[in-house]
């Protein structure tokens, strides 16, 4: 019921060709704009993503092996509002990660006051990661500031999407003032983070967003930390 409701909100993804590249990670980003994130805390993190794929940190940790990385970027919300940002792109020079960073520099936010719908970004982005190039590890990055209020729980997604051998990882923006969101990284402790070597980075903030991603990317590419730790805290 869980896959079908999604199917229906058109998430069903486009086939990939038969000549599917090779790669070390398939990593898909997944981006918060739910209605706990404003429009200045919007610009924060989109730029901190930016700006953390193209720093000198991340892209060595890009080129740190033979094989390469392919890439991917969504923005999710509410139950049926996700979108990609960046289509599976295959990160084989700096040309390419340029490139990917001023596609996602140039997107504009397309929901604004929707729900956070966790279970319904996971699933969807279970099925674009099995669409994704072959490569010998899979990871999905679930950034956000808020628990699921919406839909199904991360849990039931989980059980329901091909979540087999992925990791999934999470960036966590902890805002003190907000007085919700207390549990929030007991949360994405305990629901979120799952899978081989999962692990939890922390943002005070969205001012501090671009050095966690930096800290959350460099770990997570550079090949020798891929699935060989656990954190459950912040990185320094």
């Amino acid at each position: 019921m869980i896959r079908a409701a999604l199917t229906a909100a058109g998430l069903a993804c486009a086939a990939l060709p038969a000549s599917a590249i090779e790669c070390r990670l398939a990593l898909a980003m997944a981006m918060d704009v739910s209605s706990s994130v404003d429009a200045a805390e919007d610009r924060l993190q989109r730029g901190g993503m930016v700006a953390a794929l193209v720093s000198p940190e991340v892209e060595a940790a890009f080129f740190a092996a033979d094989l390469p990385v392919a890439l991917a970027v969504y923005e999710w919300s509410g139950r049926y509002n996700q979108k990609i940002l960046l289509d599976w792109t295959l990160i084989d020079s700096r040309a390419a990660l340029v490139s990917a960073a001023e596609t996602l520099s140039s997107t504009n936010r397309s929901h604004f006051d929707s729900p956070t719908a966790m279970g319904y970004a996971l699933g969807y982005g279970a099925q674009l990661l099995d669409r994704a190039p072959e490569c010998l590890r899979k990871t999905l990055d679930m950034a956000g500031d808020g628990q699921s209020n919406e839909g199904f729980p991360p849990a039931s997604a989980f059980r329901a999407f091909p979540f087999d051998n992925v990791t999934v990882n999470g960036l966590v923006v902890n805002a003190a003032d907000f007085e919700g969101e207390v549990g929030l990284i007991a949360f994405y402790r305990a629901e979120v983070i799952h899978g081989p070597g999962a692990f939890l980075i922390v943002a005070d903030g969205f001012e501090d967003y671009e050095r966690a991603m930096r800290r959350k990317l460099e770990r997570e590419l550079t090949p020798p930390s891929i699935g060989s730790l656990r954190q459950n805290g912040k990185a320094g």
